[in-house]
């Protein structure tokens, strides 16, 4: 072999090293197999709750407005906002005079109806007197008989007058009491124990009742708060009294008060939106049922007209095995689902049963055992469960 053939034979056998070399890399850089990461969640034990969400006002358990009855100007106020009262204290006067005229003026009236009694009866006397000569001389013929008749109509007529001023003695007694009730109103008491929690009328001015009182002032019950949830008509048939339910402000979330759902008033509030065109009607309309219960407000500090985030229970399980509702897989005819559990980087299918699912985390009644770490998540992909607060979700369940 010469030398030029060696030297050939030696750059070709380099050249498939370098090839081969190359492949090699291309092979492992572009053509592996990626190696899959598992997103897993513990099945661990929890409080688990299924529950409705509304959104809520508190309302004081009993309100009054206090109006007036009569009309007049307000003399005096007896009382500030926020004051505490108690049933029968005072609280407004309205100027008495005109009343005070009109009770004098209906006295008056009755007195004068007596007088004119009294006048008839004493001409009913005489009257009694004149018929009874005029019927004995008529017996001995002294007298005719049309004599003894006009003297008894005249007896009669004055009896008849007697009743009409009887009966208007009577009307005028009335329009007396009811001019002292009248006087009465214009003394303004407390229907019941409260607080003032509004005046619409101050010092000074006219108030004029006409068809309905107007009102001075209202009044409420604060020792006890009503709330009224609006719950919408996807949840209302889940929803019954008698179940437990909570509630959170605003500005304190971390306190929750729990009572009893009272009643579901049987009506709807219904908000809504309608459009129309000359091609098509369109409506939109979200409709609402209120539910109510009570909770005592010790000390007052529950207002009215806050805002309440209502919670009502469903279902509730305590110290459950729990795992997130993202991990669940197909459902099965049965009703269970499938869910993958990872043993040492393995996947493994498992038929799980199921029982309270708030869509954030599910009650597991059997299927896992405490620890076992379920597949949420994968690296091929990027599950939504990964950007989800770990809150209730939106809506009006959870």
């Amino acid at each position: 072999m010469t030398k030029t053939v060696r030297k050939r034979l030696t750059i070709a056998v380099i050249l498939v090293c370098i090839l081969a070399g190359a492949g090699m890399l291309i092979k492992h850089y572009f053509f592996a197999t990626k190696k899959i990461t598992y997103i897993t969640a513990s099945a661990s034990k929890m409080d688990l709750e299924e529950s409705v969400l509304a959104t809520g006002a508190l309302q004081a358990f009993k309100t009054v407005a206090v109006g007036a009855q009569v009309s007049g100007q307000l003399k005096t106020l007896h009382v500030a906002l926020g004051d505490k009262v108690k049933k029968g204290e005072l609280l407004a006067e309205i100027d008495p005079v005109l009343q005070q005229n009109t009770l004098k003026d209906s006295a008056a009236q009755v007195e004068n109806l007596q007088a004119q009694k009294r006048s008839k009866q004493a001409l009913l006397k005489e009257y009694a007197l004149a018929y009874k000569r005029q019927k004995l001389m008529v017996a001995g013929d002294a007298a005719s008989r049309a004599d003894l008749e006009s003297a008894q109509a005249l007896l009669e007529s004055t009896r008849q007058d007697i009743s009409s001023l009887d009966a208007q003695i009577k009307r005028a007694g009335i329009a007396v009491n009811t001019a002292q009730a009248n006087l009465g109103y214009t003394r303004i008491s407390a229907p019941m124990n409260g607080v003032v929690i509004s005046i619409e009328t101050e010092e000074g001015q006219t108030v004029v009742s006409t068809q309905s009182a107007t009102t001075i002032l209202t009044l409420a019950d604060l020792d006890t708060i009503t709330v009224k949830a609006k719950i919408s008509e996807a949840d209302i048939t889940r929803v019954k009294p008698g179940l437990t339910a909570y509630f959170t402000l605003l500005g304190d979330a971390d306190t929750r008060y729990y009572s009893r759902l009272r009643a579901i008033e049987p009506g709807p509030a219904s908000t809504g939106t309608s459009s129309s065109s000359s091609t098509s009607n369109s409506t939109t309309t979200a409709i609402y049922y209120n539910g109510l219960f009570e909770v005592p407000n010790p000390g007052h500090k529950l207002r009215v007209s806050m805002t309440a985030q209502v919670s009502i229970v469903l279902n509730e399980a305590k110290n459950a095995l729990c795992i997130p509702a993202s991990a669940l897989g197909d459902k099965q005819k049965d009703g269970r689902y499938t869910v993958k559990i990872v043993r040492d980087n393995i996947p493994e299918t498992r038929t799980i049963r199921i029982g309270i699912n708030n869509n954030v985390y599910v009650q597991v009644i059997d299927g896992l055992q405490e620890g076992d770490k379920v597949v949420v998540g994968d690296s091929t992909s990027v599950p939504a469960t990964t950007t989800r607060s770990p809150g209730p979700p939106h809506g009006g369940r959870r």
